[in-house]
């Protein structure tokens, strides 16, 4: 059926039912990923595999655009889709606004340096001191699309 529902609602995602929520989500994400250019729905439908309603794809784009995770750009009637940055920047976003949902944040930060291994913290000490001799070079600057439409 092509307009099945998406949702966290009772079906664990067995074949023809619904697919756990955020795993849409995580599935267009990755699409667009590795697509290396901005994808207007219809596109992402059909790398998907044409299995969702045309309606429910846009809809899950257009929240992940709200959410931050997505810019869009009009190609002629629909807008086409790009990850605001790659797999780690998304990862750093997700660290950052866990950060900042604690009105303590020196509380939090000390006790995430304290659970770093000593590999991970020799890191974050040369990235603060400045020193990013020997780090591998970022795929894309900070705060920046990976690719334009």
């Amino acid at each position: 059926m092509r307009n099945r529902q998406v949702n966290g609602g009772g079906d664990s995602g067995g074949a023809g039912g619904r697919r756990p929520l955020g795993t849409l989500e995580a599935e267009v994400l990755e699409l667009l990923l590795a697509a290396r250019e901005p994808l207007v729905p219809g596109e992402v439908l059909r790398r998907l595999g044409d299995t969702l309603a045309y309606s429910t794809v846009v809809t899950v784009l257009s929240r992940m655009h709200d959410k931050g995770l997505l810019t869009r750009d009009k190609r002629g009637r629909a807008f086409a889709y790009a990850p605001v940055t790659d797999a780690h920047g998304l990862t750093a976003r997700r660290m950052r606004r866990e950060l900042e949902s604690d009105p303590d944040r020196a509380a939090v930060l000390s006790r995430f340096v304290a659970s770093l291994s000593a590999d991970d913290e020799q890191v974050l000490r040369m990235l603060l001191g400045g020193d990013l001799s020997g780090l591998p070079e970022l795929s894309e600057p900070p705060h920046q699309p990976i690719w334009s439409p």
